[in-house]
């Protein structure tokens, strides 16, 4: 079967168990689910349910697509995602940002968990992604299936909505929210990294980096679809004062952050 058959058959197998309209598409990152606290949710399935899709393999990803209203807007939330680190292709990673579209969602919301090598930012704050660096090995766009969803040599000057990120870094500012901007690279992972590969990332003119995001933001700028994301600083990358990771320190942290997470997204929500 066609990948962008087997996009079909999930999108409406969803359509058919009550997932149809939505305004907004939300991917929530590692440890950041407390944004489904606020769904007021009239539909949820289980990953391993839905058609072709594929099942979250990460212990603190729960893996449940989740309908409902939030702010009076309709949005599909995705409570899990999926890593080229856990064995998938860029295909499947990006799957369900694909199915989403199929279902009509206008706008999707990234958020993650990253480590800061920024100095002047401290882990618990927040980074609007302006723009990114690609360093994971592959493109969801290779291969003669990706042609299916769009122009696979997509334009990528400008892969994060202007508008939406103005509007967030506004909305910010009047929640008294501190809101870096800055780039984040994205590597394959899940080892983390040395010191002198921190060194690199910031000498190439990286802020923060992580193992997501980037495949489904260049897979939403295939098929037009505006996106804004939100990293979450969950450890400080210091490579002169590096310490050993602490992975329960990392999710302590991500839900401690994510409050002010949750305000900005509600608020975005009320305001588009």
């Amino acid at each position: 079967m066609e990948l962008v058959e087997k996009v079909k058959e999930a999108a409406n197998y969803l359509s058919s168990k009550g997932f149809n309209a939505a305004d907004v598409g939300i991917i929530l990152g590692t440890g950041l689910g407390a944004l489904v606290d606020e769904i007021t949710v009239e539909a949820e399935i289980d990953y391993s349910e839905i058609p072709h899709f594929p099942i979250a393999t990460v212990e603190f990803h729960k893996g449940k697509l989740i309908y409902g209203k939030l702010e009076d807007k309709t949005i599909i939330a995705m409570q899990g995602r999926f890593h080229f680190y856990e064995g998938y292709s860029m295909a499947e990673v990006v799957f369900p940002v694909r199915v989403l579209n199929e279902l009509g969602i206008e706008r999707l919301l990234i958020s993650n968990a990253g480590g800061s090598m920024n100095l002047d930012w401290k882990k618990g704050e927040l980074m609007l992604i302006d723009d990114h660096i690609n360093l994971q090995p592959d493109s969801p766009l290779r291969g003669t299936e990706a042609a299916a969803f769009g122009p696979i040599f997509t334009d990528m000057s400008a892969p994060y909505d202007q508008e939406l990120n103005n509007l967030l870094t506004q909305l910010a500012q009047k929640q008294n929210i501190k809101l870096n901007k800055g780039v984040y690279v994205s590597v394959a992972g899940p080892n983390l990294e040395t010191r002198a590969e921190y060194r690199y990332l910031r000498q190439i003119g990286a802020d923060v980096v992580g193992m997501s995001t980037v495949p489904e933001v260049i897979a939403a700028n295939q098929m037009n679809l505006p996106v804004a994301a939100i990293s979450v600083l969950t450890d400080d990358c210091d490579p002169d004062n590096l310490q050993p990771i602490n992975i329960e320190d990392i999710i302590a942290t991500a839900k401690e952050a994510e409050k002010d997470l949750v305000v900005l997204f509600k608020q975005l929500l009320k305001t588009i």
